[in-house]
């Protein structure tokens, strides 16, 4: 009977993984002085990422601070009349804020060619999150007819055909951004999760340990932390059926970000592969606590009865 219920409540809850998304919120902040040093109040601020833009002013000191960014590369431009103008990329993760400081001055304003690609690039990322895949391929490829050397165009690129599930396509805009930008790990990510959701499990796992190894190497200057990446790898390593090492690499994303209630349901996810009744019990409740509005929630809810009764007999 018991063996009955544990596949019963395995068959209602057990879902597999076929992407990593981070829903912890990034920060991006930082501040901007002109060429004498002194802070720059009210300049305007625009960051441009693959999930929405936003904007804010720096305060009286200069400074300035953005919240609720999902992780991604992202544009972020500063400007103020008769001050000048700059842009410069971040990569907001999970845990450590990215931080992106200017100084500017009436030359540091974008040459006409670089301009010319963030306008393309925040017109894409418009047409990638309101869903226009097809669009927002077509601008970012006319971007690269003109500028091949656009690791970041690629790399949207590369995300627009992963959403139509393209994955030859998507497989070489993300090997080019590699090839431009080797030290970026986001298109490392970006190959994991396209061989991920194809099932080529060893491939996908070794484009993760790759974007982890420079997540890590990059998480002092801002450039992001790797437990987003940690997180990522539990995702395949768990898609492969590697429930153990999964585990691992679970456990490890949530005492890096004790706040990320995705890895704390993955982690109870295998456990129950584990047959570790007790520890996904443990771990489920924790998701329920940190995201009880969560689309998940209502299913975990219903099932954690059957399996807190398993634990007490």
């Amino acid at each position: 009977m018991r063996t009955h219920l544990y596949r019963g409540v395995l068959a209602l809850l057990v879902a597999l993984v076929f992407s990593a998304p981070a829903f912890a919120q990034g920060i991006v902040k930082g501040k901007v002085v002109d060429e004498k040093g002194q802070p720059v109040a009210d300049a305007k601020v625009s960051i441009a990422g693959p999930a929405r833009n936003a904007e804010t002013k720096t305060n009286n000191r200069g400074e300035f601070v953005q919240v609720g960014l999902q992780s991604g590369r992202y544009t972020v431009t500063v400007s103020k009349d008769k001050v000048g103008q700059a842009a410069q990329q971040v990569n907001v993760s999970q845990g450590t804020p990215a931080e992106a400081n200017f100084t500017l001055t009436p030359t540091s304003g974008m040459s006409p060619e670089q301009k010319a690609v963030q306008e393309a690039a925040a017109s894409a990322i418009d047409a990638l999150r309101a869903g226009r895949d097809d669009e927002a391929i077509t601008k970012l490829n006319d971007v690269v007819t003109k500028l091949p050397t656009c690791s970041d165009c690629y790399y949207n690129l590369g995300l627009a055909y992963t959403h139509k599930q393209q994955w030859a396509e998507a497989e070489t805009a993300l090997k080019k951004a590699i090839e431009l930008k080797p030290t970026n790990p986001d298109p490392y990510n970006g190959l994991a999760n396209v061989y991920n959701a194809q099932k080529k499990f060893d491939e996908a796992l070794a484009m993760n340990q790759k974007a982890t190894e420079l997540a890590g190497s990059t998480a002092g200057a801002g450039g992001g932390g790797s437990a987003e990446a940690v997180y990522n790898q539990g995702v395949v390593l768990f898609n492969a059926g590697k429930y153990a090492e999964a585990k691992g690499q679970f456990e490890s994303a949530t005492k890096a970000d004790p706040n990320n209630a995705n890895a704390f349901y993955q982690l109870g996810m295998t456990n129950l592969n584990l047959g570790q009744i007790p520890e996904a019990v443990s771990a489920l409740e924790t998701f329920l606590k940190l995201a009880p509005n969560d689309p998940k929630a209502a299913q975990v809810q219903q099932s954690l009865p059957a399996l807190q009764q398993m634990i007490k007999k």
